[in-house]
């Protein structure tokens, strides 16, 4: 094994850490269309599940067919019905929908049923459980238009679905729904999916699509000037889909965007649509920081806040690579939590990206904002900004007039904010007795 490719996956191994133990005992409910399956992406994405659920995840799986039931009424001369954007099923598209899902069901158990030596199901074990735990309504007669056998979801058995996965088991949830009476009904995936994870108050609703995600402007086209917005906070979708037409197809900018918000508005913390496409994308969405499609929040998942001594470990973490460097000054495990309660730091979904301290000397009536540290994943984000504000503010709050800072490297940065270059000697006394002259350190100071 290279040396490169040592000092690559050591790092990426542990940054993707903080995710393992966030996400363990989380639900996710995981929606995969029919046209991932048709597109031969079945066994990658299976084999990515079998990974998150061994790092502890708690699988929901529902799957949609909407291609392969097309397929099996064009073989029977029978043209696919829509309106409103939902499948009109009648007596064949039933039959059709049927023998769809008793196919994909098989697929889906055999994908999971693997285990090759050298791919990723090795030595995975990975239980597969169905049952018919969403009871169905019709859906009726819409503006004149007789839906027949398609239905919407009337209840979910949440109780049944938790104690199958209590046993560690995955649940895999056909897009069909049975009435008290025994009919059945065929429903939308998304809508099953959406209504699962809104009942059984999962972590994430993820759906699997032909879509990349939203684009930072998604009324203009798709292109290198208008990326995916990879993280958008509920009220500015709520405002998009207001703008939107309503949609008839998945490949509408609406279509999955109106469940993440269905599910964010229920409960559901994030709701994501990401690119079938994409060649292991479900890993690179739950365990990047960036992701790679369109997360849907009901609230800003950075957090601006004071550290408390369960952060101890995640500060030593972040600002070690910059004491070895010589940009930071070391500072000791016990050192730091003895002062915890000086740090301010910026967390983004569970983990640590930055931090600063406030050291106070209020007799001179000024503090030092020391071990100010932003980690180079959200470096240029604006992240050492909001931390020097909220260190200002602390700082005020105390009746203090200053702020100072010692630095051999950033100085520019500091005095672009308003910082202005000292002689030590200013420094308070306390605090020029600890003075280091060999390193040189320049000292800056702000006017509060």
């Amino acid at each position: 094994m290279s040396t490169v490719f040592n000092f690559t996956f050591v790092p990426w191994f542990r940054s993707v850490a903080p995710y393992i133990h966030k996400f363990r005992n989380q639900t996710f409910v995981v929606g995969i269309t029919g046209e991932a399956i048709a597109a031969g992406k079945l066994t990658s994405i299976a084999q990515d599940l079998a990974m998150i659920q061994a790092m502890g995840v708690r699988i929901v799986l529902v799957h949609g067919f909407r291609p392969q039931v097309n397929e099996q009424l064009l073989a029977k001369g029978h043209a696919p019905q829509y309106s409103h954007g939902i499948r009109i099923t009648d007596s064949v598209a039933l039959d059709c929908a049927q023998e769809a899902a008793g196919q994909l069901r098989y697929e889906i158990e055999a994908a999971f049923s693997q285990g090759l030596p050298n791919t990723p199901m090795a030595g995975a074990t990975v239980r597969v459980l169905s049952g018919n735990f969403v009871t169905a309504r019709p859906v009726g007669i819409v503006d004149g238009v007789d839906f027949k056998h398609s239905g919407l979801v009337r209840k979910v058995d949440v109780n049944a679905i938790r104690q199958t996965l209590d046993m560690d088991a995955m649940v895999l949830l056909s897009p069909f729904g049975f009435s008290p009476t025994g009919e059945a009904f065929n429903l939308n995936m998304e809508e099953v999916a959406t209504s699962v994870a809104i009942e059984l108050k999962a972590d994430k609703l993820i759906f699997m699509t032909e879509v990349p995600g939203i684009h930072q402007h998604p009324l203009e086209p798709a292109g290198d000037d208008n990326p995916i917005d990879t993280e958008l906070p509920l009220a500015t979708a709520q405002s998009l889909l207001a703008q939107l037409p309503a949609p008839q197809q998945p490949t509408d900018t609406a279509f999955y965007l109106q469940h993440c918000v269905k599910a964010c508005k229920a409960g559901v913390e994030r709701s994501h649509i990401l690119p079938f496409a994409v060649d292991g994308a479900l890993l690179l969405e739950i365990y990047v920081h960036d992701g790679i499609g369109t997360m849907v929040i009901d609230e800003k998942l950075e957090e601006l806040r004071e550290a408390t001594a369960d952060d101890v470990a995640g500060i030593v973490q972040l600002i070690e690579p910059f004491e070895n460097d010589g940009t930071l000054v070391k500072r000791s495990r016990t050192e730091i939590e003895r002062d915890i309660t000086n740090y301010t730091l910026i967390e983004h979904d569970g983990v640590i990206f930055g931090c600063a301290a406030l050291y106070p000397y209020p007799k001179e009536k000024t503090a030092e904002m020391a071990a100010v540290t932003v980690s180079p994943k959200s470096q240029g984000t604006g992240d050492g900004e909001k931390l020097l504000k909220r260190i200002e503010q602390r700082a005020r709050n105390q009746g203090l007039e200053s702020l100072f800072v010692l630095t051999t490297r950033t100085m520019h940065w500091f005095i672009k904010r308003g910082f202005q270059p000292v002689d030590p000697n200013w420094l308070p006394e306390s605090r020029k007795a600890k003075y280091n002259w060999d390193r040189k350190s320049q000292v800056l100071v702000k006017k509060l």
